[in-house]
């Protein structure tokens, strides 16, 4: 089976979820069973640690699932331990310019492209031990790297963190942008739609990909139909929610 990195190259999208909550064993295994491609699963705004990735990742090894942390900021020491303990790929919040992204890249990939620090024959080389070179193209091939536009610097600045070498995803971060924008949550406001238009076109023009989480089936299509290709559908506790909601109102009903 193709990593996620082949398959969006393959097939052009990537579909799972986002898990913020529900960082618990079985839960690889369940978003698998959905039929998701990938699980990004939360460190920015979950308070989770390492080691909780790590276990995660774990959860992931063997069921074609692949697993994706967001680490809190684009720093060395949070990209390249989540690589280590077994990620295939990290996405990194409020990139703000071309030289961050190009950072970040380094961070993510072994010389010559990066400076990320070897060791081999760990968790995310599954335990396995390979000639050194061969190790680092493995890894070069399932490393993807996403980095979220969430701020103005970003926007204006959206061209040339797409054109960064080693960035294969570029994500917008609508709340945040919104939010930076100074219209929170006007997700139609003309602003923000030349927003999500510029973030698009920049990924296009840089054969790259446009991501996006979408709360519900309505953004889904709204977002597939702007260009994004690589898709989270919904967060985990939200979609638990909604179903217990839906399930409950069913119930009330029935006292009718």
């Amino acid at each position: 089976m193709p990593d996620l990195k082949q398959r969006l190259r393959q097939d052009g999208s990537a579909f799972g979820c986002m898990v913020m909550e529900f960082l618990v064993p079985g839960m690889p295994a369940i978003v698998a069973a959905a039929g998701a491609d990938f699980a990004l699963f939360d460190m920015e705004h979950t308070g989770a640690s390492l080691e909780t990735m790590k276990a995660m990742v774990a959860g992931c090894r063997g069921i074609g699932l692949a697993p994706l942390v967001r680490v809190p900021r684009g720093e060395y020491h949070f990209i390249a331990r989540a690589l280590d303990v077994g990620a295939h790929g990290v996405m990194v919040p409020m990139v703000g310019s071309a030289a961050e992204a190009a950072r970040i890249a380094a961070c993510a990939h072994y010389p010559p492209a990066g400076r990320r620090g070897a060791a081999f024959g760990v968790a995310h080389d599954d335990y396995r031990t390979a000639e050194p070179a061969a190790a680092m193209a493995r890894a070069a091939q399932r490393t993807l790297v996403i980095a979220q536009i969430e701020t103005p610097e970003g926007l204006h600045e959206v061209e040339a963190i797409a054109a960064a070498p080693g960035i294969d995803v570029v994500w917008l971060g609508h709340f945040d942008l919104t939010n930076f924008m100074g219209i929170p949550g006007q997700f139609s406001h003309p602003d923000y739609l030349e927003a999500v238009r510029r973030v698009v076109a920049a990924t296009r023009a840089n054969s790259k990909v446009a991501g996006f989480m979408a709360g519900d089936a309505a953004w889904a299509q709204e977002y597939w139909e702007h260009g994004f290709r690589m898709i989270a559908f919904g967060l985990d506790h939200l979609l638990f929610q909604a179903a217990l909601r839906s399930g409950l109102e069913t119930l009330r009903g029935l006292r009718a």
